[in-house]
């Protein structure tokens, strides 16, 4: 894939008004996180961003309400590594007066619960010390079986055929399946799952209810483990020896798998988009002279599924890339665009200057920084499944091709998540995994 050129920038997005007694952003217009230019050409955007506002971008969310999208590498880096400053505390927020129960990205923002993703300090620290060791449990061999067997009963299910949409045959169904089974969830409650976390993600309207579903699966699942434990994650944060209330197993599990279902799902399909549609990636895979592994690499450094993580909130007022930062505004990190950073890119990160070294490079952003960071052990689950996964895709249909033109797939109209909507193939229908040869 081809870094963002050095091009005069597209327009940004239609800066916007802050709307009257708002605390932030008295001085630069706001820019609305909306828009085709977000899925179209979300480099373009970004260089557009830095040449109007530079590494922290005043933004407007739905309901017009404000926040800073910090896009610069080093601002990432500094915001990520100050938790006593920038702490991913929500009920620091200056917001809370203006935002309504039914606002579309409240799911993905949060509010103050005991959970690991919503609280700071020492409470996050300890519901790190029971997330972390029951994910390292899961058995990295028994996880790339789960995988190998998943995406085999999923191939089986179009290889007959002859076409194919990857993201709602493959690369959608494929991750939840496999952290179905790692949480403890039987296989067949995988579908609806699945479904519910593409709701809670997209931010429609959708959302508030998905989020209820989704409460009403862990709730079960926490249920069905007090009485008959097994080898899965949930059964081991039960066995943690420290008191968690099934409010926080039940929250926890809802954060572990949705932070790792569609965001692992967006790396499958944009690896294979990748893949499908460089020719030059193409054919050095074809040829042996780059691997899976390098392709998944590359995306996590230019298409980047997380584009924007929420968020960290200011303690006090504070200054951030020429901005005045007031105490309680939301800070949004810009992932996808501080991966594309033109000063880093230039300097010492810039040990990634091509695609072979930043094979090796662990330096992106793709898995955020800090104390917040993906865990270690979660980032691995993730990898196994995208490269298992693709490597048993393009073993079964070694001859896959898109079935319709590059430029008619569709990004998936969110500012914060990058994948395609659809992926339509064609390839030589083959027998099933488990048919004679």
């Amino acid at each position: 894939m081809t870094r963002p050129s050095s091009a005069e920038p597209a327009p940004a997005p239609t800066p916007t008004s802050p709307p009257p007694g708002c605390p932030a952003h008295a001085g630069p217009a706001a820019v609305a996180l909306s828009g085709p230019e977000f899925q179209t050409d979300p480099h373009a955007v970004h260089r557009a961003m830095r040449r109007d506002h530079g590494p922290v971008v005043p933004v407007e969310l739905p309901g017009r309400i404000p926040a800073w999208l910090v896009i610069g590498y080093r601002e990432v880096h500094r915001v990520t590594s100050d938790a006593e400053l920038f702490p991913r505390d929500v009920s620091l927020w200056n917001q809370w007066p203006n935002i309504p129960d039914d606002w579309p990205l409240l799911p993905m923002v949060g509010r103050p619960l005991p959970s690991i993703y919503f609280t700071a300090g020492e409470e996050h620290r300890r519901h790190v010390r029971m997330v972390v060791p029951a994910l390292e449990g899961a058995d990295p061999f028994e996880t790339r079986g789960h995988c190998e067997e998943l995406a085999d009963r999923l191939i089986d299910a179009v290889c007959g055929r002859g076409t194919a949409d990857l993201v709602a045959d493959f690369c959608e169904p494929l991750p939840v399946l496999v952290l179905a089974r790692l949480v403890g969830f039987p296989d067949d409650e995988g579908a609806d799952i699945a479904r519910v976390l593409k709701d809670l993600a997209d931010g429609g309207p959708e959302a508030q209810s998905a989020h209820l579903r989704f409460a009403g699966h862990m709730a079960k699942l926490v249920a069905a483990k007090h009485a008959e434990p097994g080898n899965d994650i949930t059964s081991r944060m039960l066995a943690f020896p420290e008191a968690f209330t099934d409010e926080e197993y039940m929250l926890d599990l809802m954060a572990i798998t949705a932070a790792g279902h569609l965001t692992t799902a967006d790396w499958i399909s944009n690896s294979l988009r990748l893949m499908l549609t460089e020719s030059e990636f193409g054919d050095s895979m074809a040829r042996g002279r780059r691997s899976v592994g390098e392709a998944t690499t590359e995306v996590l450094w230019e298409d980047t599924p997380t584009q924007i993580l929420a968020g960290r909130w200011a303690v006090r007022d504070t200054r951030l890339g020429d901005h005045h930062i007031k105490a309680g505004d939301m800070l949004l990190l810009g992932l996808g665009a501080a991966n594309t950073d033109p000063l880093i890119r230039q300097g010492a990160v810039a040990v990634a200057a091509d695609a072979s070294a930043r094979s090796g490079a662990g330096a992106h952003l793709a898995f955020s920084h800090g104390e917040y960071r993906c865990p270690f052990p979660a980032q691995e689950i993730a990898e196994t499944i995208v490269r298992t996964g693709i490597e048993v895709l393009l073993d079964r249909l070694p001859d896959l091709g898109l079935a319709v033109a590059a430029e008619d797939l569709v990004r998936r109209p969110s500012a914060f998540l990058r994948g395609t909507t659809s992926l339509p193939v064609r390839f030589t229908p083959v027998r099933t995994s488990g048919e004679p040869s």
